[in-house]
């Protein structure tokens, strides 16, 4: 069974759930962490971004130690003199930006459907407030396509595939989309899906529903998360962000490849807001650190102790992989709770 999302990750190990489950029930690890799923080639991006003359780079904290392929981090060109500043939400962003007219603030977007309303509200109060000197840098990616290219890729035989009996969904991205989304991907792939929340008991429930649906040969989509997720989800943040949003025709992912319409670009109506716009921006492919194994753990084809870096060149406080920055990550998880077991 695959935990899609990196708080499940954590949850699983920190509450050590795997240890009560039967040998039977194996847990994967799944791409459900967005500074992990983030290419090289956008922190490469990022990083350029911040080094122009009168930037300012606002970003989100995992973000600022995830190395580039020149090893370069956001937070090594910050202590070179660039102006890179960590933020807890958008609007942090937007705020600099307004204390600072003479310089261009650049929020540097990440993240599933959780954090992309917020960072469309951001765009939508700087059109209301006249702000020119904002602009969003933009990577967030989709859940359902994720899941998909999991199972069916043309990337699969590159990268590998693994049995898959079925997955927990998401918590937070499931309380925007709702849990409608899952359905044609349970039905299509016949995998159930079964959306949880992340308190250890939430954790082992869904665990109990996936078993119980796999043994009695169904797949649907159940949730276990009701006190927070419904049917539809939030329909105010599904109007914003198909208000200021749109489909990609092609995005790469670390560890899956380039997966198409799985992420959002800035409509071409709010340009003025697209630091890839603005700063002529073009995306290279970058591959990932010799030795790190990054991709194969995301896809759930390794564990972190399979890579040769784990623990040694790897380490939280020297990091080779966005799977050992991310508090999501779980190389980060594996580390914390299990690297002396």
């Amino acid at each position: 069974l695959m935990e899609f999302c990196g708080g499940h990750t954590h949850a699983i190990f920190r509450y050590g759930i795997q240890d009560l489950l039967p040998d039977s029930v194996q847990m994967i690890h799944g791409p459900g962490c967005p500074v992990c799923v983030l290419p090289v080639g956008r922190i490469d991006n990022a990083i350029a971004l911040a080094k122009l003359p009168n930037v300012t780079l606002c970003s989100y904290g995992d973000m600022m130690r995830v190395p580039g392929s020149g090893k370069d981090t956001l937070l090594s060109v910050k202590a070179g003199g660039a102006d890179v500043r960590m933020v807890y939400s958008c609007l942090d962003a937007l705020r600099i930006a307004r204390e600072q007219p003479d310089r261009e603030g650049v929020f540097f977007a990440i993240g599933f459907e959780t954090t992309t309303p917020p960072t469309a509200l951001a765009i939508q109060t700087a059109i209301q407030e006249g702000l020119t000197n904002f602009t969003v840098f933009c990577n967030h990616v989709l859940t359902p396509s994720a899941i998909s290219s999991i199972l069916e890729s043309p990337y699969v035989r590159e990268y590998g595939t693994i049995p898959i009996d079925g997955f927990i969904g998401p918590a937070h991205v499931s309380t925007v989309i709702g849990s409608n989304p899952y359905a044609y991907f349970a039905e299509e792939y016949q995998r159930p899906v079964v959306i949880a929340g992340f308190e250890p008991l939430d954790v082992l429930q869904a665990i109990l529903m996936l078993v119980r649906q796999v043994n009695s040969g169904r797949h649907e989509v159940e949730n276990e998360y009701t006190r927070a997720v419904t049917a539809t989800g939030n329909m105010k943040a599904q109007r914003l962000v198909a208000e200021i949003f749109e489909l990609r025709k092609t995005f790469e992912w670390r560890g899956l490849g380039t997966i198409p319409y799985s992420a959002l670009q800035i409509k071409a109506a709010y340009a003025d807001f697209d630091a890839a716009e603005r700063f002529g921006i073009t995306y290279l492919s970058k591959p990932d650190p010799a030795g790190c194994e990054c991709g194969a753990i995301i896809r759930g084809l390794k564990k972190p102790p399979d890579c040769a870096l784990f623990g040694s060149a790897c380490t939280p406080d020297s990091p080779v992989g966005s799977c050992m920055v991310s508090a999501e990550g779980a190389c980060a998880a594996y580390y914390q709770y299990r690297s002396h077991t």
